[in-house]
């Protein structure tokens, strides 16, 4: 073919008339004969599923160009991933790459009277009817098919994969009910380019330590290796000879071009994977075909020879021969298939173009942050029997104790979940044994063993990820995120993942979790930004998520009870911002006053979410709103003024960083003279910016308002950081000025 005619043409014209053209060389010179091999069967059905996913790209390079569809990212030169597909059970939790329309065709033909196509068109009309995510995106996905909606797969989604086949393994360490058998794997696939993602490092390298310690995890990582990420090519050979000897992984290899001659190793790998519980790597030969998407015109980077010669790879050309060599089809009733299904693609196209989408706001929203007021305040409110409790803390209840410092009350409050919640696990860096940087954790591990407090690797995205797969299969994750600047290196894996799910699975998946970060400024002999990290930008701005940030150890308390009723009932991504600063404070005013000690709250006693605390309310001529270590520092600040001017400031810890309760601050605002808003973050992203920005929108902003924030700077190391961050002399100068 010139060069001209292959720059005219549609690629994927090109691949459908390639395969009918071959159909009639097949009538007209028929293959060598095969003999019949105990695979037949398998065959047949297998390559009709390559049939029907090749129809559905098809399909939505037409549709698309009628605005019926909105997703062209197809399967094509995949299909072989039918044989993995096959291969597997319906129980076995599948974290799929955009390019397995075969795999999910196979996967459907497990559950009678599901219909694969028309599903699948619905998705890409973006209908309500959409079983995956409700019109949500066009995502692979079904709750009774196990397969988990994933949206970005570009690796990000290995981790999650790794945490959820360790939490099947974990199950009958602690008597876990799982949500599905004991003996399911877990199902992770994923381009070559995908491979070289640091998110898939870290899953390759999280999968070979477990192995490394001799923990069972039952993962098959399959990568689909077409040779490309979208325009860069990968090196020859460079999937294999950098996985091949990867320690603590089995390497598998199967040839996704031709069924008859992949579908054996195929069955090996899964069988070794589920009998074996280690984590395989299969590697799986395809081809790209018709480019990365509808919009991708590769002639523009691929030589005209190059394309050619990827779509002679075409696996349905391969499937065809071998099916009519053996006798088991004729060239003609393959063409009838072909044509009947391109039919029927085409039909249910047109029939989900016409179902209804999403029109409203609140439609679009509904499964992202869903919110059962009443059962959380059952769950928060509930507790594990007296007589337990009193054992478990050796004949002593925390509540009969006297008042104590913030990292005491916490850690009673992590005790008492682990008590009352079984399938709760508290883990991260350090946590065990160590009982965590600043000894939080400490004796948890002794208590509840090492099946319940555990350590992880030094990486975030794994913890994270474990996280995410320990939702997945019904635990109650508690994850430590050992400091905020830490949180950074991994936060796609909650805006992009975890926070995610339930909105692309319109709320049929959950990943329930409580993460502990500890965060935020003012420490005392042992800084720098690192350890210093007060941006809570990257969390607010996350769909979905819930943030509290408690400034005192009974309030630390309860708002853990509340997290972990919003993440078990109805199944929140949730994160407590911990103010290392304020972990062993004891004062207030003076030294040795004890009046920023606590006594521990009744198990029973929760927060209520979303409201903040108030201090002096009966005062109106200054009200501060502020969170964490702002909250004493606003309270001294108060008290100096009372006594020095006789005015009289009302204080507002926030406790909720998001969903940000500007309405209750707004309410509070509106009956005082003037507002100050105390933000130890940055000026840019932070607090103050939104807390400002509703009041003026709650019509608050009839009355003065200032901030007080940090510089715009990373915190320094030692003496340094005091200048740059908030002090007292400066909220009280802020304070003077708005009282006159």
């Amino acid at each position: 073919m010139s060069q001209s005619r292959a720059r005219q043409l549609n690629r994927a014209e090109v691949v459908d008339r390639q395969f009918l053209d071959h159909l009639d060389a097949l009538e007209r010179d028929p293959p060598r004969r095969e003999p019949p091999g105990a695979d037949d069967g398998d065959l047949l059905e297998l390559f009709d599923s390559q049939l029907t996913s090749r129809q559905l790209d098809l399909m939505a390079r037409v549709k698309r160009q009628e605005n019926k569809v909105f997703y062209t990212i197809g399967s094509s030169g995949h299909e072989g991933n039918a044989m993995v597909g096959r291969a597997t059970r319906a129980t076995d939790p599948a974290f799929l790459h955009y390019r397995s329309g075969a795999f999910v065709a196979e996967r459907y033909r497990k559950l009678p009277g599901a219909d694969f196509v028309g599903d699948t068109c619905l998705s890409f009309a973006a209908a309500v009817d959409d079983v995956a995510s409700g019109g949500r995106h066009k995502v692979w996905g079904h709750r009774g098919l196990w397969i988990v909606p994933q949206t970005s797969t570009i690796a990000s989604h290995l981790p999650k994969a790794v945490g959820t086949a360790l939490a099947i393994s974990h199950g009958r360490r602690i008597d876990h009910e799982l949500p599905v058998p004991e003996d399911a794997i877990v199902v992770c696939s994923f381009g070559d380019a995908s491979a070289n993602h640091a998110t898939a490092q870290a899953a390759f390298n999280t999968a070979a330590w477990t192995a490394h310690q001799s923990l069972p995890l039952p993962i098959l990582f399959v990568c689909e290796d077409n040779r490309v990420g979208i325009s860069v090519p990968t090196p020859a050979q460079w999937i294999a000879r950098s996985m091949a000897a990867r320690y603590g992984m089995e390497y598998r290899y199967a040839d996704g071009l031709d069924l008859a001659a992949g579908w054996q190793p195929v069955q090996d790998a899964v069988s070794f994977c589920r009998s074996r519980r280690r984590p395989v790597f299969l590697h799986l030969n395809t081809t790209r075909l018709m480019g990365h998407a509808g919009t991708d015109f590769e002639i523009e980077y691929r030589p005209p020879d190059e394309l050619e010669r990827e779509e002679r790879l075409d696996p349905l050309l391969t499937s065809a021969t071998r099916l009519v060599a053996r006798g088991l089809t004729t060239p003609a009733r393959i063409r009838d298939r072909y044509e009947a299904l391109r039919r029927q693609c085409l039909d249910e196209a047109d029939r989900a173009d016409g179902r209804p989408r999403l029109t409203e706001v609140d439609d679009v929203v509904r499964p992202l942050a869903p919110y059962s007021p009443d059962e959380v305040a059952n769950e928060a409110g509930r507790t594990a029997p007296q007589s337990e409790r009193l054992d478990s803390f050796g004949g002593r209840l925390p509540e009969d104790d006297a008042p104590r410092h913030m990292a005491i009350q916490i850690n009673r409050a992590l005790h008492d979940l682990l008590l009352k919640c079984p399938e709760a696990l508290v883990f991260g860096e350090d946590v065990a044994r160590k009982g965590g940087v600043y000894t939080i954790t400490k004796g948890l591990w002794k208590r509840f063993g090492q099946a319940r407090v555990f350590n992880t690797l030094l990486d975030e995205t794994t913890i994270l990820g474990l996280a995410q797969g320990y939702g997945t299969m019904d635990y109650l994750p508690i994850p430590e995120i050992q400091y905020l600047a830490y949180f950074h290196n991994a936060c796609d894996q909650i805006r992009g993942e975890a926070c995610s799910l339930q909105y692309f699975s319109n709320d049929r998946f959950r990943n329930p979790m409580v993460a502990r970060i500890a965060g935020l400024g003012y420490q005392r002999g042992f800084g720098g930004h690192f350890h210093n990290d007060n941006s809570v930008a990257a969390l607010r701005d996350i769909p979905g998520l819930v943030v509290g940030c408690p400034s005192r150890g009974d309030d630390a308390a309860r708002m853990l009870r509340t997290l972990a009723a919003l993440a078990t009932v109805d199944g929140r991504v949730t994160a407590i911002i911990e103010p290392i600063a304020l972990y062993m404070t004891k004062d207030l005013y003076e030294k040795d006053d004890g009046q920023w000690s606590f006594a521990y709250p009744e198990p029973s006693e929760y927060l209520e979410p979303f409201e903040p605390r108030v201090y002096n309310e009966d005062a109106c001529d200054l009200l501060i709103a502020t969170f964490g270590n702002g909250v004493p520092m606003a309270l001294r600040v108060a008290r100096e003024i009372e006594q020095e001017r006789g005015a009289a400031v009302r204080v507002l810890d926030l406790r909720w960083l998001k969903p940000l309760n500007v309405a209750a601050v707004a309410e509070h605002a509106k009956a005082c003279g003037a507002v100050l808003v105390l933000d130890e973050g940055r000026p840019d992203g932070g607090i103050g910016e939104g807390l400002v920005t509703g009041l003026v929108e709650h019509g608050a902003a009839d009355r003065p308002i200032r901030r007080v924030t940090g510089v715009d700077c990373y915190i320094p190391l030692g003496d340094a950081a005091n200048l740059v961050l908030p002090d007292e002399r400066r909220v009280r100068a802020a304070a003077d000025a708005l009282l006159g």
